[in-house]
């Protein structure tokens, strides 16, 4: 099996760089820990395991006002 992260909507890209950014601030690592080299596999999924459960947040939330 395959897998792909690329973006579907290329306009996207910056708000998704602004919510990588923010996730891995939450997480206490400096941006520059992101941008220079080549970040950690582990790193990775520490954020991307951020954003995952801030993305579940936003969605409960939208659930509780219907």
């Amino acid at each position: 099996m395959s897998t792909s992260n690329r973006i579907l909507s290329p306009g996207a890209r910056p708000g998704l760089e602004r919510f990588k950014l923010e996730a891995a601030a939450d997480l206490g690592m400096k941006p520059e820990e992101l941008k220079t080299g080549d970040p950690t596999s582990i790193k990775n999924c520490f954020v991307g395991g951020q954003m995952v459960k801030r993305m579940i947040e936003a969605y409960e939330k939208t659930l509780e006002k219907q």
